[in-house]
C-alpha cells in the first residue's frame, strides 16, 4: 500500500496562517520582474534607456525590477510593457 498525504496543502497552511494574499503577491512580483528583465536582455535594453522610455526615474525602473518589493502599479507595468512593444494581460481563475 502506498502512502497517502497527510494534512492540507501549503496554500492551506499559508492560509491559515493569514499569509496566502502576501506570498501570492510576492511570487507575482517576481515573475513579473523576471518576465522584464528577460525581455530587456532579449532587447538588448539596458535599464536607463527602458527608464527613458517609461518616463520615468531609474530608481522607479529599479523598484520595478526588485522581486523583494511587491508593490507595483498597473499604470507602471503597463508602461513597461508599452516601453517594451508588448502588452499586459491579466486573468483571473477560478480556484479549486
Amino acid at each position: 500500500m502506498g502512502k497517502r498525504n497527510m494534512g492540507s496543502n501549503f496554500d492551506d497552511f499559508l492560509q491559515e496562517e493569514a499569509m496566502l494574499d502576501d506570498a501570492t503577491a510576492v511570487a507575482l512580483k517576481r515573475v513579473i520582474a523576471w518576465q522584464i528583465a528577460g525581455e530587456m536582455k532579449a532587447q538588448q535594453i539596458t535599464k536607463t534607456e527602458l527608464a527613458k522610455r517609461m518616463h520615468t526615474s531609474r530608481a522607479a525602473l529599479n523598484r520595478l525590477l526588485d522581486d523583494a518589493d511587491p508593490s507595483l502599479t498597473l499604470t507602471t507595468l503597463a508602461s513597461a510593457a508599452t516601453a517594451l512593444g508588448q502588452k499586459v494581460n491579466i486573468q483571473f481563475t477560478t480556484v479549486g
